[in-house]
């Protein structure tokens, strides 16, 4: 799979239960205003809490996923002084 189509998916996986939760918590009070303001709203509380706490978390436990040839190939590609140095 891709590694654009794993962030793809990584993003939907964090993204669907923050959204369903906002709207547990806040649906009732979020329902009584115009829709503009409660997009505005939901994405005021969704993009900070995405960027900064749920994608790092799933980054961390999914990166071996996103990109495993990456780290294999920089291993790779070191020259002997640093694969020496790396192996102290």
């Amino acid at each position: 799979m891709k590694t654009t189509l794993k962030i793809i998916a990584l993003t939907w996986l964090g993204i669907y239960p923050l959204i369903t939760l906002i709207l547990w918590l806040l649906g009732e009070n979020l329902s009584q205003i115009i829709l503009p303001l409660r997009t505005l709203l939901l994405t005021l509380i969704l993009v900070p809490l995405m960027t900064l706490l749920v994608m790092p978390f799933l980054k961390r436990i999914f990166g071996h996923w996103l990109q495993p040839e990456t780290k294999l190939l920089k291993k790779e590609t070191l020259n002997p002084v640093e694969k020496s140095r790396n192996d102290i």
